[in-house]
């Protein structure tokens, strides 16, 4: 969601050192930006609509020299996406400037108070707010008892960062549900929603947790609750540098992570399979093999694309383990009353570790009793932090909105996680080598199909001009249909549905004739000849057939419009073969459409808000 970013040191280029900063926010996904400046002890601002460039141009005809100053990109929720609802906002005297990422639940009740006290606004969102309280309580207690004040009084989720022109060497940062990161430089400070904001300056990083809030000058930093409680923090060291975050010669960086999958799904694996026995290893599972006997339920929560790991997930440890599990939305779950039963394991699935849903989830299992732990990408993540015990993903930094290569890394993951339940129930040794084989395999696999790329590229100039797509699949293969769907709509906003193959012909093949491309997944499993009679049912309505399946299959080459092969693996890794295709088919199309890939309209990567 948005984009936030403060510096304070001695550099005196402050103003420079924002955008750059919000250009690597820009993946994140925003519809307006701006950015405020303390020089000569007044607020220099600015603020647009539309993309940081245009930020950029704007910010050429004022000076944002100085060594105090804070940024942001905003993804709207409250009010238009336009310039006077950009933020940062301020207060009535212009003296107080603050960005915020969230959503203040109950800032209608305070706006009318605080206009009953003569406080003006101008702008349609709920951050308004927080200035003018903020501005109520600041007095010669300094800016960071205004904030903690103000914030013992909001409700709602919020990561902020405030600095005032009558304080022009302090920055003050608080979060409650939105992620905030302090970079711990020498004689600066640089606070963001991101690391990836953070990189250039220094790799020495500190995680807020929530409720926390922290006061930086350039001399040092505290940190502390809004209740004004000491907190300790250990400053952490970032393991990745800004090579990652590159695009690296790709055009997108969508395309990029697309070509990354066969390093990133063996770092889902590196140093967690052994193949002597047969076995797998979680460590960060942090499990004894009685805890692991004593699971009689598993529920897998996620959203968007971890929502469809979660299913894939679901065919794979009931198969191997015939533990049962349900898939929920952690959109939905926490507000339908969800049992908790004795001996049930809670996995929380996210790229980010920062997802607002999951991570509401997870507290209200934790709550009602249940162990949860977190399958998640983004070291240090709330997520990751809360839940204590987990897997890392190890897929590195995905900067396109869509996700790719996470999304295969949490299949991976979730693939181990079935091997080590599978292999404390009825895997023997013997087929654990078998899956261990296969799964070594994979990134080989992955890279003969990116090969073929070139064949793919041009079933998507055939088809780029289409409207409406229908992708089908069975068992495992039916939540890749969901992803592959997903993705055509994501980045190429064409209308797309995924379904189980099966459910064609109760609604959807009525929209079936010569414009209507439809997307098969359909490899030599134990649902192939049942997947052929729903090709033929397509065919004999004229409908166009692109069609996924192992090398060598005569019989669908016989029957699709156009074959996209995929090598032959085990029956239940097949969705991780089966989606690289469907992440090339929806970027290609989005290029062909002039879209754009890595910042898809509406769509934010990290959904911080509910």
């Amino acid at each position: 969601m948005c984009g936030i970013i403060g510096y304070i040191g001695k550099s005196g280029d402050t103003g420079e050192i924002l955008i750059e900063g919000l250009k690597r926010l820009e993946y994140r996904g925003y519809d307006s930006a701006g950015i405020a400046v303390v020089n000569d002890n007044k607020l220099t601002w600015e603020k647009t609509a539309g993309k940081i460039h245009q930020l950029e141009e704007k910010c050429r005809e004022i000076d944002l020299s100085g060594c105090l100053g804070i940024a942001h990109t905003r993804w709207a929720t409250h009010g238009e996406p336009n310039r006077t609802n950009a933020h940062p906002h301020f207060d009535c005297g212009e003296r107080i400037a603050l960005v915020h990422n969230g959503i203040i639940e109950n800032y209608r009740t305070l706006k009318k108070s605080l206009e009953a006290e003569n406080h003006r606004f101008i702008t349609e969102t709920d951050t308004e707010v927080l200035a003018h309280l903020i501005e109520k309580y600041y007095s010669g207690e300094g800016l960071e008892y205004a904030v903690q004040k103000a914030l013992q009084i909001v409700e709602g989720t919020y990561g902020i960062l405030v600095i005032s022109a009558t304080e022009p060497d302090k920055i003050v940062g608080a979060r409650n549900g939105s992620p905030l990161v302090v970079g711990v430089g020498e004689g600066e400070f640089v606070v963001s929603s991101d690391v990836a904001a953070i990189l250039k300056h220094t790799r020495q990083v500190i995680y807020l947790e929530d409720l926390q809030m922290i006061v930086a000058t350039p001399e040092g930093f505290n940190t502390m609750t809004i209740e004004n409680e000491y907190v300790e923090h250990i400053i952490q060291e970032v393991d990745w540098d800004l090579e990652m975050i590159e695009k690296g010669g790709f055009s997108h960086f969508m395309l990029k992570e697309i070509f990354e999958q066969p390093d990133t799904i063996m770092n889902a694996m590196r140093g967690r399979l052994i193949p002597a026995t047969g076995d797998a290893k979680l460590g960060g599972l942090n499990i004894t093999e009685e805890e692991l006997r004593a699971i009689r339920r598993i529920v897998l929560i996620g959203c968007g694309t971890s929502w469809h790991a979660a299913l894939i997930g679901e065919y794979m440890i009931e198969e191997k383990s015939r533990i049962p599990v349900e898939v929920e939305y952690a959109s939905e779950f926490r507000y339908r009353n969800p049992i908790m039963e004795d001996g049930t394991l809670v996995f929380v699935i996210s790229q980010s570790g920062e997802t607002v849903d999951t991570l509401a989830a997870q507290r209200e299992a934790e709550k009602r009793g249940a162990e949860c732990m977190g399958i998640v990408n983004v070291v240090g993540s709330t997520i990751a932090r809360e839940a204590k015990r987990g897997v890392y993903i190890h897929a590195g930094p995905e900067i396109g909105v869509a996700s790719t290569k996470a999304f295969t890394s949490q299949i991976t993951v979730l693939a181990l996680l079935a091997l080590v339940l599978g292999r404390q129930r009825i895997i023997s040794s013997a087929e654990g080598q078998r899956i261990i084989e296969a799964m070594q395999a994979i990134p080989g696999h992955v890279e003969q199909i990116l090969n073929s790329d070139g064949s793919i590229k041009e079933i998507a100039e055939k088809y780029h001009h289409h409207n409406n797509f229908l992708y089908l699949g069975r068992g495992a293969n039916y939540p890749v249909a969901l992803e592959g769907a997903l993705k055509l709509k994501e980045i190429s906003y064409v209308h797309a549905e995924g379904y189980p193959a099966a459910e064609m012909k109760h609604g959807p093949i009525a929209l079936i004739d010569e414009n209507m491309p439809v997307v098969f997944i359909c490899p030599r499993d134990n649902a192939y000849q049942k997947i052929l009679g729903n090709i033929c049912e397509v065919k004999a309505r004229n409908g166009k057939i692109i069609a996924i399946t192992n090398e060598g299959n005569k019989e669908v080459i016989e029957m699709a419009d156009h074959v996209i092969f995929i090598p032959k693996s085990l029956d239940f890794l097949y969705p991780i073969l089966a989606v690289i295709p469907l992440q090339l088919i929806a970027y290609h199309i989005a290029v062909l459409r002039g879209c754009n890939v890595d910042q898809p309209r509406n769509l934010a990567k990290s959904v911080t808000v509910e």
